[in-house]
């Protein structure tokens, strides 16, 4: 059994694939593991018990260990979860007091730190540098013995762990449904799906896949295994080289092109070759990555096969000496001639583009007839898309609508983002609506029917995921703009990091602010305690790991906003760093128990790209409460020496924007399907048939064939 692939099934579908090992008895074993789950947050179903139990001791207890350990390390408990002040959240001085501290226990210092002393007679004292600042003062274990026993409540997260079929079968089935998908996946689903398609390279594949991206990653695949990859642009063959090069599908990064065999560099000129012969406008779309086709060029030896003249084509345009102009020039040409019934013409070959420029053809259209012309056009055009950007058409109609809106936010793969003015002129209000309505009818006629509806009324609120590509893995992560409701007294959020080589200072922060998003005030190591909260303190080194938290307790705030930061302050960034995430607790304050208690981990995210500042999501108060809004949101900072106070400015734009944009939800599906006569239920119904859940958790006892949607599988909301 791969070890990898099977750590992939369990972390992706909580599921435990099943072995073909020795039958035995091994009842105890399953019940000591899952009473190891309930300490993580996790149940086993019956099906997992039954099944371990009926397995020889030794396998069950190997499968358990094996579980367990992906769990752990899912929620951020694989590691010892040390504090800079024992006795967090309690015995932390205020700022002022802690650096006295700091200052006399460096005049005490012992012979070895009688630096430090002489120091403090010099002059101005660098205080980052004293001797106790920044590193431990005390083991782990002694950290635990001052901290009383963990109390379990009734809000704590119980997620199902269940069992699956075959390792075979529950690696096909996830690499089926990651390679099906038509929403753009993460880097970490990227990374996920090459894993999955070299070990299902032998089974059945996947009759189409959508997504260029990932198309390049199966097409690689079926390459090395001697099979034909499946292309239809230019940029298709040169997604399939750079994952050849183990380079960047998305084309976002520069690849470094390796030295390819021969009959490899033969594959990608015959493909190449193929899609120019057969649509020669293809050309168009080189000069978008021309730099890119010219470093291939000098990989592939286009000069060596005189029998592609085609594929020479394209590696004649990237040098300049022959020209394609690009669709988009095309259509800019028309427009700018006035010839719009050609441009329209142009995009109605290329539906995807034309549903994209909808807005800007409405708003520029002479009159009521070319509108009238544009939106039909646009109709038309929206069988031919995916429902990925059925959706987002639909969901920037909702904020065009908007009579509050005059600012527009950008966010990029990485998750770097912008606000601007929004200075666009407005579209007619009736050619909104009507293509809104379009939308929805859509989206119907796509959308599975299976049974009667059943929704967790929280789940209402989740953002449909029409682009992953800037979601970062964890546990319990969801899609930008999903609201979710937070209960508890206490919100404890924590960030933990390891180095590679460098020392390495990563800075746990919170921005605060009132219900219009101004009169700011922090939490940081510069303010360790406030009104309502406290900080661990700061760490400023972690060759073995190190954890810094923020409590808030939300009932003792004055403000009406919570925004969690994690700075760069200097050292390894969020990409280079051995090991890194952020996440966030709640629970109640007479629960007492570690700082980091993994039974109330409600979210664990990896850090990860080249930003220096990350802005995981913001806890806004209401007036029933509190509630998650997720963000994702990877801003580029400082070099070093990032604080929450040099980006308050940026951070509060930036979530203010945010939290005014209107996105599309699991409500809104579920609004649709309601008014077109499907039934819709909060729980499910007694002696019902196949049912399809909506939720953060399937229970047990849904009836057999039922269809199963949680934030593990949440691609599978948007309709192909």
């Amino acid at each position: 059994m791969s070890q990898e692939i099977f750590d992939l099934v369990v972390r992706r579908t909580w599921r435990v694939p099943r072995t073909e090992d020795s039958a035995g008895d091994a009842a105890s074993v399953a019940r000591r593991f899952d009473a190891v789950l309930l300490t993580s947050g996790f149940k086993a179903s019956g099906r997992l018990l039954g099944y371990l139990g009926g397995l020889a001791p030794q396998d069950a207890r190997l499968v358990a260990v094996r579980a367990l350990a992906v769990v752990q390390e899912t929620l951020g408990a694989h590691v010892e979860h040390n504090a800079y002040f024992k006795d967090f959240p309690e015995s932390v001085p205020d700022t002022d007091g802690f650096w006295v501290s700091a200052l006399e226990d460096a005049l005490r210092g012992t012979p070895q730190e009688g630096q430090a002393a002489e120091l403090l007679t010099r002059g101005p004292v660098d205080l980052l540098g004293l001797p106790t600042y920044g590193r431990y003062q005390h083991t782990y274990e002694e950290m635990a013995a001052a901290h009383d026993a963990f109390l379990p409540a009734l809000g704590d997260r119980r997620t199902v762990l269940d069992v699956g079929g075959t390792l075979d079968e529950e690696a096909h089935q996830l690499y089926l449904h990651l390679a099906g998908s038509t929403t753009p996946l993460s880097d970490a689903d990227l990374a996920d799906l090459g894993r999955l398609a070299g070990h299902c390279a032998a089974m059945a594949q996947p009759e189409s896949v959508p997504l260029r991206s990932a198309r390049a990653i199966v097409n690689a695949t079926h390459v090395l295994y001697g099979r034909e990859p499946e292309v239809d642009t230019v940029t298709d063959v040169l997604r399939l080289a750079c994952a050849l090069s183990g380079g960047d599908v998305t084309l976002e990064t520069a690849t470094r092109f390796r030295s390819l065999p021969r009959p490899v560099r033969r594959v990608l000129l015959v493909a190449l070759d193929g899609v120019v012969a057969a649509s020669p406008a293809k050309l168009g779309d080189v000069a978008a990555h021309r730099e890119a086709w010219k470093r291939l060029g000098e990989r592939l030896h286009p000069h060596e096969h005189r029998g592609l003249p085609s594929a020479a084509r394209a590696f004649a345009v990237a040098r300049g000496d022959e020209a394609a102009p690009s669709l988009a020039a095309r259509v800019e040409r028309s427009l700018a001639t006035g010839a719009r019934d050609d441009a329209l013409r142009l995009l109605a070959a290329s539906p995807g583009t034309l549903v994209r420029r909808a807005d800007h053809l409405l708003r520029s259209a002479a009159d009521d007839v070319e509108a009238a012309a544009v939106l039909d056009a646009v109709k038309r055009a929206l069988p031919s898309v995916s429902g990925r950007v059925v959706l987002g058409l639909r969901e920037h109609l909702e904020n065009r609508r908007r009579t509050d809106g005059d600012r527009r936010v950008f966010v990029n793969r990485q998750g770097g983002a912008w606000a601007v003015p929004d200075e666009r002129g407005p579209v007619p209000a009736a050619a909104l609506t009507a293509l809104a309505e379009a939308c929805d009818a859509e989206v119907l006629r796509r959308v599975p029917r299976q049974g009667e509806l059943v929704v967790e009324p929280d789940f209402l609120d989740v953002a449909l995921p029409l682009s992953a590509r800037a979601r970062p893995g964890g546990a319990g992560v969801l899609p930008r703009g999903s609201r979710t409701r937070v209960t508890g007294e206490l919100l404890r959020f924590f960030v933990h990091w390891r180095q590679r080589s460098t020392d390495t200072d990563l800075d746990l922060s919170c921005l605060l602010l009132d219900r219009d998003f101004a009169d700011a005030e922090h939490v940081s190591w510069t303010r360790l305690r406030g009104g309502g909260f406290v900080h661990s303190g700061d760490l400023t080194e972690a060759p073995d790991g190190a954890t810094e938290f923020v409590d808030v307790r939300l009932s003792g705030i004055r403000r009406d906003v919570v925004v969690p930061e994690v700075h760069v302050y200097s050292g390894e960034g969020f990409d280079q760093v051995a090991e890194g995430f952020f996440g966030f607790m709640t629970r109640d304050v007479a629960q007492a128990g570690l700082p980091f208690e993994p039974a109330t981990v409600r979210m664990r995210s990896d850090l990860a790209g080249s930003g220096r500042v990350t802005v995981p999501l913001a806890f806004l108060r209401g007036d029933d409460g509190w509630e998650a809004l997720w963000l994702h949101l990877n801003l580029r900072g400082r070099s070093s020496f990032n604080t929450v106070e040099g980006h308050r400015v940026t951070t509060t734009t930036l979530v203010r924007d945010i939290a005014a944009r209107r996105y599309l939800t699991v409500r809104h599906l579920v609004d649709l399907l309601r008014a077109d006569g499907v039934k819709v239920h909060h729980s499910v119904p007694q002696d019902a048939g196949p049912v399809t859940y909506l939720g953060f958790g399937a229970p047990e006892d849904l009836p057999e064939g039922s269809r199963v949607v949680t934030p593990q599988n949440l691609l599978d909301l948007v309709p192909a």
